[in-house]
């Protein structure tokens, strides 16, 4: 029975990292296509978005399958729960990628030159979110060392406050546009607002890892 409830746990875990690396895609794909201006590009960023919710709600199935069969115990109880709330968080991003990149569509080859430096700005928050995703997905993987897995997570707190200082960065660039212009523009209104929605990936990322870290090393989640 221990053996058989090692193994579900570990189905969480791999099915879990397939979500994760969907969603690494898929922001890779919206940096390339912001890099771009290139509307034609974003319709493929919602490719790897397209089956997330049918996979967390498989991952949510199997671990009440595992509470129902295995009655894990300790750490592996901790996991389960940690997991469960996980799986919220991974649908939430997803639903913050696809809205981020519906509104981000504003960029194309005939936007004015102000609102395409402004987004190329602040994709260094999309920079930082994908080294995020993929700190977060070795933290999936890493069940052992737990000195790597609080290097990890402080790694994501860094890119985290990385966001922070640019996206301050780029309010600052945008009202100082708004103030030259003598006018309030509402597309880059929107735009900081777009890019505020964007912000919210990486601060789900945050809750991820504190649960994994509650998971592998207890406290309070």
């Amino acid at each position: 029975m221990l053996d058989k409830n090692k193994e579900k746990l570990e189905e969480v875990r791999e099915r879990t990292v397939e979500i994760l690396e969907d969603l690494t895609i898929s922001q890779k794909l919206a940096l390339q296509a912001l890099e771009t201006c290139d509307a034609k590009s974003f319709e493929q960023v919602k490719v790897p978005l397209k089956s997330i919710g049918k996979k967390v709600a498989d991952i949510d199935n199997l671990i009440l399958t595992i509470f129902a069969l295995y009655t894990p115990e300790a750490r592996d109880l901790r996991e389960m729960v940690a997991f469960l709330k996980i799986t919220s968080s991974l649908q939430r991003i997803a639903t913050n990628e696809k809205n981020y990149i519906k509104n981000m569509a504003i960029c194309n080859p005939d936007s004015d030159d102000d609102i395409k430096r402004i987004i190329k700005e602040s994709l260094h928050i999309n920079r930082c979110t994908v080294r995020a995703l993929e700190y977060t997905i070795e933290m999936v993987k890493e069940t052992e060392d737990m000195d790597r897995l609080k290097e990890l997570n402080a790694k994501i707190d860094v890119e985290y406050s990385k966001t922070d200082d640019i996206y301050a960065m780029v309010e600052k660039d945008v009202l100082q546009v708004m103030h030259n212009n003598h006018v309030m523009n509402d597309e880059n209104v929107n735009i900081l607002k777009y890019i505020r929605k964007n912000l919210k990936i990486i601060d789900r990322l945050e809750d991820i890892s504190a649960r994994l870290m509650f998971a592998r090393l207890g406290g309070k989640l």
